[in-house]
């Protein structure tokens, strides 16, 4: 109920003015003649794109309609489709047969067709983790915990390719986590951002969860609601899947021109702190997955989202150091295997760091850590004992993270940039083909 009166309010102070949405549109996965684009209705309603190549418009394509449901947040995604590799569309979104109106431009790019063709072009990719958006009604009393909600025009106007949501999109508040319109309410009230709107509209966004977008604070695989807190997220993201028939949760994979992707669930299959006999934050099923996937991919880069860090050595909160025989066993598989070129993506700590280990067989591995969006700040972190994090990386603002993608095949380089909210660079690290192994 709570949900819908949220959604007839908003609805009745716009009620004077044009059609308009809840949120969105948002561009989601992209492949090379396909493309999957998110809305959000206030109510029920016939919703569809209407999308043609750039400067074209009297040549468009319409996708099919979607009936919206309250049942299902008033979202719908469609797709895309029979599109050419490397083109860049624009669109519009139709509801109820009407164009709406929005102050922002809606686009999207399919991926290029350069494989044994030429060198894959040079590509951003934008990070961050940690989104909360203050609602006074439901959050503790005192200081708002959010802020600084201009971090997402500041990403959109670095230009990114691909936005990478790396977890604790949302926060579930206590009237939230435990009802379906509790979900609901909170992943359209975060969404709705004003802030957040053009960048959803112009750049790919992928996502993974960590504990605040899965439950409660720190909750884990024991979590009696996580196939609703799943529901829900498959509902506000457009990532190309959300697990398999044999590995549970919202573990994905894809490629975005040479680089490939792995989005990690660490919740899950995650065991209670208290368990020590059988600690495990992937679980055998997703690690065995992993590392496999990890053996047969071509990529000089692996670039592996997890919701918490990963190599860093502090064994505080829910970092992976937790877990050390899981943690090991990883590691070990790493060098092996001899499989090169890992760079682990990761949020969760409330400040930003970047975090390089020498495996056995003398290959580095990496961590790059960001966080928060627009959370509130870690105090403490400059406390923790990481012996691994790259002197002078370590960032304790609001902000967010760039990677740049450059060079001919199996020779990228990479730039890593930290950035606060308001776009200004705090530091940056490059890695060159020579300095990756």
């Amino acid at each position: 109920m709570r949900y819908l009166i949220f959604i007839l309010v908003l609805f009745a102070t716009s009620c004077n003015t044009d059609v308009k949405l809840q949120s969105g549109p948002m561009v989601g996965y992209s492949e090379l003649t396909e493309v999957q684009v998110w809305v959000q209705s206030k109510f029920n309603a016939n919703m569809s794109i209407r999308y043609w190549k750039k400067g074209s418009p009297d040549s468009s394509w319409t996708s099919a309609s979607i009936k919206t449901t309250e049942k299902e947040g008033f979202t719908a995604k469609f797709r895309a489709e029979n599109l050419d590799p490397g083109t860049e569309y624009e669109f519009i979104v139709l509801q109820n047969g009407r164009e709406v109106e929005l102050d922002y431009n809606c686009k999207f790019t399919t991926q290029e067709l350069w494989h044994y063709r030429k060198d894959p072009e040079a590509f951003r990719l934008a990070l961050g983790s940690c989104v909360y958006v203050n609602e006074e009604e439901f959050d503790r009393p005192g200081k708002g915990y959010g802020g600084d909600y201009q971090v997402f025009e500041s990403i959109r106007s670095s230009n990114p390719d691909l936005m990478l949501w790396l977890g604790d999109n949302t926060y579930y508040r206590e009237a939230d986590a435990f009802t379906w319109n509790g979900l609901l309410h909170r992943n359209t009230h975060t969404r709705s951002l004003k802030e957040m709107q053009p960048l959803l509209a112009s750049t790919n966004n992928y996502a993974i969860w960590d504990d605040h977008d899965f439950g409660l604070n720190d909750a884990v695989g024991t979590w009696i609601y996580k196939d609703k807190a799943k529901e829900a997220f498959k509902l506000f993201w457009a990532n190309p899947s959300f697990g398999n028939s044999e590995l549970e949760g919202i573990t994905s994979n894809f490629y975005f021109n040479d680089v490939q992707f792995y989005l990690l669930d660490n919740r899950w299959f995650r065991t209670p702190k208290y368990d020590s006999s059988r600690r495990k934050m992937l679980g055998k099923t997703q690690m065995e997955w992993l590392i496999s996937e990890l053996k047969a991919s071509k990529s000089q880069y692996k670039f592996i989202a997890v919701g918490g860090q990963m190599l860093s050595s502090a064994m505080v909160y829910e970092n992976f150091s937790n877990f050390p025989e899981e943690r090991n066993y990883l590691l070990r598989r790493l060098s092996e295997e001899n499989i090169s070129g890992v760079v682990f993506l990761t949020g969760d700590r409330h400040h930003s760091e970047f975090s390089v280990l020498e495996l056995a067989n003398g290959e580095k591995v990496y961590d790059f850590t960001v966080s928060p969006l627009t959370s509130s700040v870690s105090n403490v972190a400059d406390k923790e004992q990481n012996a691994h994090r790259l002197e002078g990386s370590l960032i304790q603002s609001r902000g967010f993270g760039l990677i740049d993608v450059s060079g001919p095949f199996g020779k990228r380089s990479l730039n890593f940039q930290l950035l606060d909210s308001d776009g200004q660079k705090l530091w940056e690290q490059s890695i060159s083909p020579t300095e990756d192994n």
